[in-house]
């Protein structure tokens, strides 16, 4: 359309009749564009190709292409149209020139092709059409083959018969009804590679506001493919300019008709950065990798501005760390991160190696740009400053490989903070840098830079929260009284992949153990910490022996008191070894996974599933399940069974069978499920999973009396542990166990009130000793004095046994200690 014109208006016939040949010169018509399939049919027909071509969208939708284009390139010959006499004078040059577009149709092109055809219209009474094309094979997984583009050049005609436009070109290239829209509209510069950033961005915003694709035409448009029209006024203008370009860098003086062709040539040029500054922009930054962003902004440069890109960046960067803002100096440490060239493969390899880390000297160009933090421009490399350079490579002759090439060094830094900096080369016979090269450069490196920051702040920020995690998972020992456990941790594969999954295991009175896993809802680093919190309470209420529907309980209102905005699923159960018994209670968990030794079988535990912790206000319930020696208990977080799209109880269906799936270990158990569940694809949370292998204690294996609350049944719980230790074969022990049974027995019959105390002695992985009273005051660790006459029973407790203990139970508390077994001969 003129620019004149209403938008989204086609022009008027005859309204570039009146407007000098400058204004007709730039302008949009209407286009027809047409996708063929890979069958040749028509698989899109927009309202322009119907306007154009005669046929309605209902009748060419499946047909054969080849039935409704110009299949012919070159103009029929109708007796009364020649070069002088037709309205259409300048294009007969290009009849039958090149290929015609049946060999685009059916596929014989692979590359763009153009031309240029003249056809009857049906419907309107034999008018004939000049009708431009431009066809774009398409490439990739869709059905689509071929992009057609045309548009009729009757709204080109001068009144002195005279086309003033050189080359004319789709400026968009899809219509926004065509189902694979947003797919073309991203390919876009790919099809149309001269289009900018900028331009196509313009051209997309306003066919979404019209509504009907465009064409765009100039007399300075460049496009890979275009008809070759006016090659001679095309050659003539390239020969001219080179003109102006010699007599510029000569430094003489210009004549006067040069004078627009030097101007030309500083638009081209500016034109010509900004289109490469954008392509870089879209080149860099598609990661938040710090690696991988590292290698886009080297690739970006090489070798369209430059032949050689060596990446430097201050060591703590790439550990991810923090550093002060101050400007670097003599002992800051560069790392050589990347290094991109154009030369022989190898050439630098062994003289720069990347992953070197150096200083570098106050007397060089890098130093300069370091500090102070803009471009350094060295037109050459002399010998004396390749020598000043290669200095500081100890045992390298660096020289040969800069000496004579043109440098640019370029800081890359972000909020005034020099990250790194880039050293760029050229050739010796490629022109050298200039000072809008520097420019370019600069503008180049604050981009790159923000991208580089950007990256280092998210590793760095993924560091910490990785740490923070670490740091709150536990790490669970794999063998507990009368159960094997294993565990496994996966972080998550989105952006903020730190969760607040966890999972634990607590040692409990009478050889229980309390097996937890939770999920705090959300990520980052807000949900790590929530996660430690709520962990540590767990452990907490689970050391005074609650059960588990009041832990749950004690659980929620403490997830109230920390916040609203936070929420929480949790499982918490209890085995009890000798029992045979497990205790369970859920909080909006998925329910775990129970596989019975005897036959192989997995079942989903039907539990009650309570609300989430943290919703507040809601009971939870408890239930208890008999199980056998060899059961397994499978425990998980919803992120190894839940993808998006996907019904969850796919994935419980998958758990469940992997979970019963033979194994030779643990460890392989869980590995069996992890590449079960983990290969479907589609898992972006992070997940928690404990497995438990409940072996039970036997009845034999444990001995227990009640002591009445008289001093004199200290002798007797010595005797009897030494008549049991006895009867187990572990005479070894007698000694070392009758002395500390006598401490605690001594200290529960001191302090009970009035229950009896009980004394149990478990065989397990190791010896067992355990003294419940009634009393609830935890037993301390005292410094006795020399002279003192108490105070030294937990003291010789402490340092005779392996590991030793006190915890609040419902009735009082349990004070207990182990000694290791000695090993079987």
């Amino acid at each position: 359309m003129d620019r004149g014109t209403e938008p989204g208006a086609p022009p008027a016939r005859g309204a570039e009749e009146s407007a000098p040949a400058e204004h007709a010169a730039a302008g949009r018509i209407p286009l027809a564009v047409v996708v063929v399939d890979r069958e040749g049919l028509v698989s899109h027909w927009s309202r322009g190709a119907r306007r154009l071509f005669g046929a309605s969208r209902e009748e060419a939708l499946g047909r054969p292409a080849v039935d409704l284009l110009p299949v012919s390139g070159a103009l029929p010959d109708t007796g009364t149209d020649d070069d002088d006499s037709t309205p259409y004078g300048p294009y007969a040059a290009y009849d039958g020139l090149g290929p015609d577009l049946e060999s685009s149709l059916d596929g014989r092109l692979s590359y763009p092709a153009a031309g240029r055809a003249r056809l009857t219209v049906p419907g309107r009474d034999g008018e004939r059409v000049d009708v431009l094309w431009w066809a774009y094979p398409l490439v990739g997984p869709g059905h689509e083959r071929l992009l057609v583009l045309a548009a009729d050049t009757d709204v080109l005609r001068q009144e002195d018969d005279e086309v003033a436009v050189e080359r004319i070109a789709p400026g968009f290239a899809l219509h926004t009804n065509f189902p694979g829209a947003d797919e073309l509209a991203r390919r876009l510069p790919e099809i149309l590679p001269s289009m900018s950033v900028g331009e196509s961005a313009r051209i997309v915003s306003q066919i979404l506001e019209l509504g009907y694709p465009v064409l765009e035409f100039s007399q300075n448009d460049l496009v890979p493919v275009t008809p070759d029209w006016g090659v001679p006024r095309r050659a003539e203008r390239k020969a001219r300019r080179e003109r102006a370009a010699r007599a510029v860098q000569a430094g003489e003086p210009l004549p006067e008709d040069l004078q627009d062709d030097v101007e030309d040539l500083e638009h081209a040029a500016v034109r010509e950065r900004l289109e490469f500054l954008n392509d870089v922009s879209g080149r860099i930054g598609t990661s938040l990798d710090l690696s991988r962003t590292i290698i886009e902004v080297s690739r970006a440069v090489v070798p369209r501005f430059t032949d050689v890109a060596g990446t430097y960046l201050r060591e703590q960067v790439v550990a991810g760390e923090g550093f002060s803002d101050g400007v670097p100096d003599t002992t800051t440490m560069w790392h050589r991160v990347a290094l991109e060239h154009t030369d022989e493969p190898g050439r630098w390899d062994d003289v720069v190696p990347v992953g070197e880390a150096m200083p570098f000297p106050a007397h060089t160009p890098f130093f300069q740009c370091m500090t102070s933090g803009q471009p350094v421009l060295v037109p050459r490399i002399s010998e004396q400053m390749g020598h000043m350079i290669a200095s500081q490579f100890e045992k390298r002759d660096i020289r040969p490989l800069i000496t004579g090439r043109s440098m640019l060094v370029v800081p890359l830094k972000a909020r005034n903070v020099v990250l790194g900096f880039m050293i760029l080369l050229r050739h010796p016979e490629r022109v050298e840098f200039n000072d809008m090269d520097r420019v370019t450069g600069a503008e180049l490196a604050a981009r790159a830079g923000l991208v580089l920051d950007n990256a280092r702040m998210y590793t760095y920020q993924e560091s910490v929260a990785e740490t923070l995690q670490d740091s709150m998972l536990p790490q669970i020992p794999a063998r507990m009284a009368g159960c094997d456990i294993a565990t496994r941790y996966l972080p998550g594969t989105l952006l903020g992949r730190v969760g607040g999954d966890w999972f634990d295991s607590v040692k409990l009175p009478g050889a229980r153990t309390a097996l937890v896993v939770g999920d705090v809802m959300g990520h980052g680093l807000n949900s790590a910490a929530m996660m430690g919190q709520l962990r540590t309470a767990v452990q907490t209420m689970a050391a005074l022996d609650l059960p588990p529907a009041q832990l749950l309980r004690n659980l929620d209102d403490l997830a109230q008191r920390l916040g609203d905005n936070y929420l929480a699923t949790c499982l918490y159960a209890v085995y009890d070894p000798i029992a045979g018994e497990l205790h369970l209670a859920n909080a909006g968990h998925i329910p775990p996974v129970l596989v019975r030794a005897v036959d192989g079988r997995s079942e989903l535990l039907d539990l009650p599933t309570g609300a989430p912790i943290g919703v507040g206000g809601v009971p939870f319930e408890a239930v208890r399940v008999r199980v056998e020696p060899g059961d397994r208990l499978v425990m998980c977080t919803d992120g190894l069974v839940e993808v998006r799209g996907e019904d969850i109880g796919v994935g419980l269906a998958t758990l469940c069978e992997s979970a019963a799936h033979p194994a030779a270990s643990m460890d392989d158990a869980c590995d069996t499920i992890i590449r079960a569940l983990n290969v479907r694809g589609g898992r972006k949370d992070d997940v928690a999973l404990l497995m438990a292998r409940l072996n039970g204690i036997e009845p034999d294996d444990v001995a227990e009396w009640r002591l009445a609350l008289d001093p004199a049944e200290v002798r007797r719980a010595r005797a009897v542990v030494r008549e049991q230790l006895h009867d187990w074969g572990l005479a070894r022990l007698v000694d070392v166990s009758e002395l500390l049974v006598g401490e605690l027995v001594t200290n529960a019959v001191r302090h009970s009130h009035a229950r009896p105390v009980v004394l149990r002695l478990v065989r397990g992985e190791t010896l067992l000793c355990e003294v419940d009273d009634d009393d609830h005051t935890l037993p301390t660790l005292l410094s006795a004095e020399p002279t003192a006459e108490a105070g030294r029973g937990l003291r010789v407790v402490s340092t005779l046994a392996r590991e030793w203990g006190a915890s609040r139970t419902g009735a009082g508390k349990t004070v207990w200690f182990e000694l290791t077994l000695p090993r079987r001969r």
